[in-house]
């Protein structure tokens, strides 16, 4: 089994529990920008919808700082032209370099997160990461093509980020 792909343990008895799944898929973009600038621009929650295409509307709860233990609230794409209300936890803020986020995923519990690195003053190498424990009907589908899907749509997410970056004004991203 792939590293990508892998039967998760029972942390009560170590053995494998065959009712969990996890999915990784990583994306990899090189950006022709500090990482400041591509920073602000991923932190800036009210931008989400510009890259994320499932994302309609985005905020932190209460205005709140992006920070571990705030809530992330989002009105979702849903099926047939509906949309949705979802919400996502900050797991944890490293400026300016690692921001991660745990929240439903359909039926599944998912993380996903952002690390980025200097390459020089004016490049950054980008990673987004996400992981998926499949559970309830998510199971059903086949593990590969959801891992297809998922990659697709997370290399999408990080050609628009760069897209976005890139073409912003010198001194940053702004809202």
């Amino acid at each position: 089994m792939s590293a990508s792909q892998a039967t998760l343990r029972n942390p009560e008895s170590d053995q494998p529990d065959l009712r969990t799944t996890a999915i990784r898929t990583e994306s990899r973009i090189t950006i022709a920008s500090g990482v400041a600038e591509v920073w602000a621009y991923v932190c800036d929650v009210g931008r989400w919808p510009e890259w994320a295409p499932t994302v309609l509307e985005c905020r932190v709860r209460g205005g709140a700082p992006l920070q571990p233990g705030s809530r992330v609230d989002q009105r979702a794409k849903g099926i047939f032209g509906s949309s949705r209300a979802r919400s996502q936890q900050v797991t944890a803020v490293d400026a300016p370099r690692h921001v991660s986020f745990a929240g439903p995923m359909g039926t599944s519990a998912a993380r996903w997160g952002m690390d980025l690195d200097a390459i020089d003053d004016s490049q950054t190498k980008a990673e987004m990461w996400i992981e998926v424990d499949l559970g309830g009907i998510m199971r059903a589908i086949p593990g590969g093509l959801l891992k297809g899907r998922i990659q697709r749509v997370s290399d999408r997410e990080m050609a628009a980020i760069k897209a976005a970056v890139e073409s912003a004004p010198p001194g940053g991203s702004e809202s």
